[in-house]
């Protein structure tokens, strides 16, 4: 007897179709990072900077515990500027003029040095850390212009001059129109070097001491408008990524024991319904252990309840209450009743 095997390929091939578009989609839809953290591709490692962002108070005259009222302060030691930066986040300080920067963007800014009266910007904020090796990198861009032209202006400058040379001059209007256009506000923008700043960020797993700073940081010097600083800090570390629906290891234990109990109480249930053909209450696992326990338990409320009522005032006998006050009267009814009693007991004698 042959049996067909296309049917049970029919039935296999759709399941088998599921699993795979459900896996491909578990690999597509994985959770996404929250800010001033990144996980790496090679070894999985988890680091989160948010620990490190300063935040400003929202009372500044009543600062709370948590709360600071400046930023990171870093010695700029031959540079001629002390900087301020904060790490994913604008600097605490309140900033209104820096240059070359639109003031809607002042309060944007995450690092900065000022010299005299003026403040200059060194990057905008950026929360999206990169990983080089093994150490973590920081990016802040678009800061207050540079003062040194591009090497893209310069090339640009020596290609204008040769084309001058080169061209032929008809006319002067026809000479005044390209240099119009080239000296348009928009491509001089597009020239515009801007500062930056590069902030490289390594592990430290044995700070200095409860009260010393969440990161030590340190300038490490300045190349072609790029402004280079060093950290190191605990936070850089790398850790185990926390997912907000992940258990504990109370939760797991928990989990574990609920659904021991379940299965000792459906099953013993089954088994004495079913094997030991019992019904009502005796159909639970250990019946008569479960009882005992119960009447012990009950027992033992009994003894509590009674040895404790004995504290509580009792009364003392049964007093018989006049209703008129007149006591005299009711020894009266008391001799009268002992009179009859008496000449009863006589007669019975005689």
């Amino acid at each position: 007897m042959k049996l067909s095997l296309q049917p049970a390929f029919a039935l296999i091939l759709p399941l088998l179709a599921s699993a795979a578009s459900s896996s491909s989609d578990k690999k597509t839809k994985e959770p996404a990072l929250k800010p001033c953290t990144i996980r790496s591709p090679v070894s999985g490692a988890f680091f989160d900077l948010s620990s490190l962002s300063l935040h400003p108070p929202k009372d500044a005259k009543d600062v709370k515990k948590g709360e600071v009222s400046e930023s990171y302060h870093v010695k700029g030691q031959d540079y001629g500027a002390n900087f301020t930066l904060n790490f994913c986040a604008p600097v605490v300080e309140h900033l209104t003029d820096v240059e070359g920067v639109d003031k809607k963007l002042a309060q944007n800014v995450s690092a900065y040095y000022t010299i005299g009266k003026k403040s200059y910007s060194i990057g905008q904020q950026n929360s999206e850390l990169v990983l080089r090796g093994s150490k973590l990198v920081l990016n802040y861009t678009n800061g207050s212009p540079c003062d040194s032209p591009s090497p893209k202006s310069k090339r640009q400058l020596t290609h204008g001059i040769q084309d001058l040379r080169s061209a032929k001059i008809i006319d002067e209007d026809d000479e005044d129109e390209p240099r119009k256009k080239t000296s348009s506000g928009k491509e001089k923008d597009k020239d515009v070097r801007r500062k930056n700043t590069i902030i490289l960020l390594s592990c430290q797993k044995d700070p200095l001491g409860p009260k010393s700073p969440k990161a030590t940081i340190s300038f490490a010097g300045e190349m072609d408008c790029t402004y280079i600083f060093e950290a190191k800090s605990q936070a850089a570390c790398a850790g185990i990524e926390a997912s907000p629906q992940q258990l504990g290891p109370g939760g797991v234990f928990g989990v574990i024991m609920l659904i021991a109990i379940l299965v000792y109480i459906v099953g013993g249930c089954v088994y004495q319904r079913t094997v030991q053909h019992q019904r009502g209450w005796r159909q639970l696992p250990n019946y008569s252990m479960w009882a005992g326990i119960w009447s012990f338990l009950a027992d033992t409320f009994i003894i509590l309840t009674s040895s404790c009522a004995r504290f509580l005032p009792g009364r003392h006998g049964y007093s018989r209450v006049s209703l008129n006050g007149n006591s005299n009267i009711r020894g009266r009814h008391s001799e009268d009743e002992n009179r009859l009693i008496d000449n009863l007991d006589e007669e019975w004698d005689d």
